[in-house]
């Protein structure tokens, strides 16, 4: 007989203000033992010294997590210019340098080439798998790859301040799969004066912005109380991006159980959507025919 999992039946999202030092996953597991939730996960890693919003998904909200990975997200950085790193970051060993500085000038001009569809190859320090096992496993090995570039969708790359001659801060807004330590290191080479991320801050994620975000104090604090529970956002938060159908009562039991069923709504045929029955989603799928064609169940306790 399965093992009854521990813990509440939690469904929806908690967005957490990560600090530096800490892995994306060592925030969920967290997460978990302060709310005393059954199952979580999170929507986006954050390297273990960058900060801002990691969106933790309680329960069911677990299955809109995808949404939230492919949605637009933002962030703000420093880069080091005049010297290349092994993990393009601060935390990694040198390995080049030199005495050029670009100007203000010269280094909007080479944002340009950044934006809009472009190719960029992951760092050698990323999760990326390469024939099954991760990419930062084989670096600390000493293992000589490479790694393939991958499509990334950048919306926005400015330039916001130049504190000296050795630090540049840019903010970005970009797409899924997006690595800002190789927007950095790419910079840097097109400059002629290499660079690495010194600081990196997720401002928001989709819907979700660090303002709004708990700590990792907060969470000591109200561990295993109520006291968080009012700053769970609800699961459909997740689904901001899908257009919304309604489902009507003779619906909800059919699309519960993965069937197709009667929805109402202005959407395409064969668009993905979410159907709402009393300010609840019931299920995710496609339009078809006035029905939807479920892909994601959503079942509360």
């Amino acid at each position: 007989m399965a093992r009854k999992r521990k813990g509440r039946d939690l469904h929806g999202w908690l967005v957490v203000d990560k600090p530096a030092g800490i892995t994306s996953t060592s925030v969920v597991n967290k997460v978990k033992w302060a709310l005393d939730a059954k199952k979580a996960g999170h929507a986006g890693t954050l390297d273990p010294d960058a900060t801002g919003v990691l969106a933790v998904a309680l329960g069911e909200a677990t299955k809109t997590v995808p949404y939230i990975t492919d949605a637009l997200k933002a962030y703000t950085f420093t880069v080091r210019l005049g010297q290349k790193t092994n993990t393009d970051d601060a935390e990694g060993e040198v390995t080049a340098e030199s005495d050029k500085r670009p100007t203000d000038d010269e280094i909007k001009a080479q944002l340009a080439q950044f934006v809009g569809d472009i190719m960029q190859t992951p760092p050698l320090f990323s999760a990326v798998k390469i024939d099954g096992e991760r990419a930062y496993k084989r670096a600390r090995d000493g293992e000589e790859f490479e790694i393939a570039a991958r499509p990334l969708w950048v919306e926005e790359l400015l330039l916001t301040d130049r504190p000296d001659a050795d630090h540049v801060k840019l903010e970005m807004t970009c797409g899924k799969g997006g690595y800002v330590r190789a927007i950095a290191r790419d910079l840097g080479d097109a400059l002629g004066c290499f660079g690495h991320v010194r600081e990196l801050r997720r401002v928001w994620s989709g819907p979700f912005d660090a303002k709004d975000g708990v700590t990792l104090d907060q969470l000591d604090t109200h561990a295993k109380t109520d006291a968080l529970d009012h700053l769970i956002l609800p699961l459909e938060a997740g689904l901001i991006d899908l257009p919304r159908v309604h489902c009507p009562e003779s619906s909800v039991a059919k699309l519960r159980n993965g069937n197709p069923a009667l929805v109402m709504g202005d959407v395409e045929y064969g668009e993905e959507c979410w159907a709402d029955h009393a300010g609840q989603a019931i299920a995710v799928g496609t339009f078809k025919s006035g029905e939807l064609h479920p892909t994601r169940v959503f079942v509360r306790a």
